[in-house]
Parts: C-alpha cells; structure tokens; sequence
C-alpha cells in the first residue's frame, strides 16, 4: 500500500494512504543496514510502501525515489545528515533582522543547500511590526541584496496579519517547507495561514508527545487551496552537508555566473591571480556577506565537516 509520510516525530510516522486513511507506522530494522548515514532514514515528505498488521498500524517497507530534498549535517554527528523533508516545491525561509537576529551566513548556507538540489526560495521577514529604524533599514538592505541575486523576498508581520493573504496565493498547489530559526514566530505564521493547525497540532501532541524529543518533529498540514505546508522544528545551524569544494561556488548564483570570467577554471576565488570573483567584490558587483558565507563554507569543507555517503 502506497502512501505519503505527513509527520515524523523520531519514534514513529504518520502516513496518509491513497484512499485517505492516516496511519501510523514504524520502520524496518533493514532500513538501517542500507548505508543510509541519516538521522532520519524516513523524512516527511516521502512516498513510501507500507505493510499492515492486525494491530492497525503498519510497517514502512520501501522509501520511493525522491525528486529531491533539503538536507542538512546532523547537529550531534557530523558524519551524518539530517534530511528536513523531501519532495518539496519550493522552501520559505522565516528571516528576522531582530528578536532574534538571522545571520546572513545561516541565510546563505540555506540557499546554498536548496540550490544544490533546485528547489526554489522566498525569503519570508517577518516581525516588521517589532522592528525600529535601523532594524527596518538593514531589513531593507538585505531585500535588495537577495532580490537583486533572484530570491523573492516578502514583509510580512505574523502577529498583525500584515502580507499573510499574499503568502497564501503564494502557497496554493505546492508543497512548501517553512524553515527558520527558532523564534521566528513561525508557529504564529503557521496558525496565521491555518488557523486551526495549532488545534491539530494540540491534540496530537497530547496523544502521543510525552517525554518526546521534539528536534526531530515535523509535520505536513493540507493547504484549503491544495497543497501542502510543512512545518519543521527551528534550527541553530546549518551545517552544509555532501557537497564537493569545487562545487560551493556553482551553488552562489552571482560567484557562479562571474566565475566563467576567471582566469584558471578550478579557481577557488581565494589567492589565485585573475579571479574575477575577488575583483567582482572588491567592485561591490558582489556583496561582501555573500563572499565570507561562500569561504565559511569551503572552511567546512576544509574541516572535514562534510561527508559523502548517507
């Protein structure tokens, strides 16, 4: 029976079968003997096979390839990886300039990680209400830096209501992954698209929650308009996962594009002569924030934070 995983809470998974039935299912011990260096073998957001039993809930048997997914290291095990959810549309990312403050690498290690796979962002900044002039002038600095690059960015104020309706036209008929720190106010977000998500939410917890370690909850909530939204626990850091050195660059849209523009193809943009991405920034054509995110990531790399193989 075939069937799609609408929550993971780490113990056990919720999946929505094709005839519309929720059931709640466990995984086979197999799934960790297949080399999946993972947290979480199972991600909301997967088709997946399932086996009955008697009892009425079931055992997951087989994941189905995924399109793709936003994958992250693992915070305790940096030879893992977490995968947040697959199969997605496109990803929001709750951005606030204060209360608390997201710092452009977070931002940046974000995008660099949805590029990797394709899967488009909007930058969601949120608590605009809360925010004093400096606050609200770096806040626009930080949109025309990302519009200018290609991600479409939006204000909006959770708590007032403020740009909420031009979100929802933006989620209708796909699956979108919320995303930010925590603190964000995207729970207050979430119950502002869906206002009784938090019910929902309430009841399952109280069923079954106790004593759960709530980092590795996520949930899907069906949109009014299809769709589908999913929420996932805040997170500190992102910790970029499998990815190659010469590769970071390709994953910065302005380094990749000025790139063909440097002298050596391998170039790295850090001593090399020639290297039109140094000049690009020098020349402010690329932002400075930008380019110490993309070094923070070959630093990773340096580290040995990255693993192949999951």
């Amino acid at each position: 029976m075939k069937g799609l995983v609408i929550k993971n809470t780490g113990s056990w998974y919720l999946v929505k079968t094709e005839d519309g039935r929720c059931i709640e299912c466990k995984i086979k011990g197999n799934f960790r003997l297949k080399g999946i260096r993972s947290t979480n073998p199972v991600a909301v957001g997967d088709y997946v096979q399932i086996i009955l039993n008697q009892e009425g809930t079931a055992f997951i048997s087989e994941i189905e390839d995924r399109r793709n997914y936003i994958i992250r290291r693992a915070s305790n095990l940096s030879k893992q990886s977490h995968i947040i959810a697959s199969n997605l549309d496109q990803c929001m990312l709750i951005v606030t300039v204060n209360y608390p403050e997201t710092s452009t690498t977070f931002i940046d290690r974000f995008l660099a990680t949805a590029e990797a796979y394709r899967i488009p962002v909007k930058l969601i900044f949120n608590k605009i209400d809360a925010y004093d002039e400096d606050d609200l002038h770096y806040l626009d600095s930080l949109i025309h830096l990302y519009t200018t690059i290609g991600y479409p960015c939006f204000k909006v104020s959770a708590t007032q209501g403020t740009g909420i309706d031009l979100l929802k036209s933006e989620l209708c008929d796909r699956i979108t992954l919320l995303s930010g720190h925590s603190g964000v106010g995207k729970s207050t977000l979430i119950n502002a698209i869906l206002p009784d998500a938090s019910a929902r939410t309430g009841e399952i917890s109280a069923a079954h929650n106790k004593g759960m370690h709530t980092t590795t909850f996520s949930e899907m909530f069906a949109l009014e308009g299809g769709g589908y939204l999913i929420d996932t626990p805040g997170i500190k850091g992102f910790g970029t996962f499998d990815m190659e050195e010469e590769e970071i660059g390709h994953y910065f849209p302005e380094i990749f594009k000025i790139s063909a523009e440097c002298r050596y193809g391998n170039c790295t943009h850090r001593h090399e002569p020639g290297c039109a991405v140094r000049q690009a920034v020098e020349e402010h054509y690329i932002s400075e924030s930008r380019y110490q995110s993309y070094l923070s990531m070959l630093e990773d790399k340096e580290e040995g934070k990255y693993r192949t193989g999951y």
